[in-house]
């Protein structure tokens, strides 16, 4: 294991409560390549980690942000096979079950069978559901998007290609087959509203 000055910085807590500790950049120095990595993977995991916490305390009425992502698709695209969503949301089959169904019972959305595909089931908007999304989805996902005004244009940029290029990675290294074909997970938050 790698020194805890590498992994955490100084180790001290951090006001936000998120992870206890600062937000120094690893020191990386004096690594090899391989520590490198493995501080890397330290450090992406608490990122990671904490970002699902933060987004979630941003979020009210146990709409997570894969229910509100959910709830936008069937909002900017009309009602989707079940199956599709979760391909497109990047959501095991079994989460999406779970996602669908807390949204069902929260009136949000309505399941139903496929007309002509008996194997699928479609979900849709109900009538409070589109309501809902139309009212509150933008300053929902505004909310938890306001992280990002802390980083510059450039870092923005930089970010999202980071991202991009660790994504195509791990789905080129995949034993999964399903996960190595490129899907896009990632919102079109360009006119998020629905169309016409």
């Amino acid at each position: 294991m790698v020194a805890g000055k590498h992994e955490t910085g100084t180790g001290q807590a951090s006001d936000a409560g998120f992870g206890r500790r600062d937000a120094a950049p690893a020191d990386l120095d004096g690594l090899d390549e391989a520590e490198v990595r493995r501080v890397l993977v330290a450090q992406t995991a608490r990122f990671t980690a904490d970002f699902v916490r933060w987004m979630e305390d941003r979020t009210c009425d146990g709409l997570s942000y894969q229910r509100l992502r959910l709830l936008q698709e069937l909002h900017c695209r009309g009602p989707a096979i079940m199956r599709d969503l979760g391909r497109q949301l990047g959501v095991s089959p079994r989460n999406m079950t779970a996602i669908v169904d807390g949204l069902e019972n929260a009136q949000l959305v309505i399941r139903r069978p496929h007309p002509t595909d008996r194997r699928a089931t479609l979900v849709e908007l109900s009538p409070v559901g589109a309501h809902s999304a139309e009212q509150e989805l933008g300053p929902r996902l505004d909310a938890m998007a306001e992280i990002f005004a802390e980083l510059t244009e450039t870092e923005r940029e930089q970010f999202s290609a980071t991202l991009a290029r660790l994504t195509l990675a791990m789905q080129a290294g995949s034993p999964n087959p399903d996960r190595r074909q490129v899907s896009d997970h990632s919102p079109n938050w360009r006119g998020w509203r629905r169309q016409g």
